[in-house]
C-alpha cells in the first residue's frame, strides 16, 4: 500500500523558516515526479513546486519563487520543502503528492497519490 506522509508543518512568525518532509513508502519512488501543493482556508489547493524524478530539475510557483526550495533523498524515499521568509499568506495545509512521471508537473489532476497533509501557520 502506497503511504506519504507529511511532517514539519507548525507556527511560525512572519520571516521565520519550517521544513517540511514527506517519507514515501509503500514502492520506490525513485524515477517519479513529486510535489507539493497546498490548500489555505477557504481557497482551492494550488501547486506550490515540483520536483523530477532524479531531483535535476524543479519548477516553483511565483508566490514561492526565491523563498521555498524543494528537494529530495531518493535513497531515503524522501522529499523536503525548505520554506524561508514565511508570510502569512503561506499559512495553509501543505501536502506533497506522487506523479507517474520523470518531469517536473505542475497539474495537480495528474498526480496519483497524495498525502494527508501538514498544516503550517505564520502568524503576523
Amino acid at each position: 500500500q502506497v503511504q506519504l506522509v507529511e511532517s514539519g508543518g507548525g507556527l511560525v512568525q512572519a520571516g521565520g523558516s519550517l521544513r517540511l518532509s514527506c517519507a514515501a513508502s509503500g514502492r520506490t519512488f525513485r524515477f517519479m515526479t513529486m510535489g507539493w501543493f497546498r490548500r489555505a482556508p477557504e481557497k482551492e489547493r494550488e501547486f506550490v513546486a515540483t520536483i523530477s524524478g532524479g531531483g535535476g530539475a524543479t519548477v516553483y510557483a511565483d508566490s514561492v519563487k526565491g523563498r521555498f526550495t524543494i528537494s529530495r533523498d531518493n535513497a531515503k524515499n524522501t522529499m523536503y520543502l525548505q520554506m524561508n521568509s514565511l508570510k502569512p499568506e503561506d499559512a495553509a495545509v501543505y501536502y506533497c503528492a506522487v506523479a507517474g512521471s520523470l518531469y517536473p508537473i505542475t497539474d495537480q489532476s495528474q498526480y496519483t497519490y497524495w498525502g494527508q497533509g501538514t498544516q503550517v501557520t505564520v502568524s503576523s
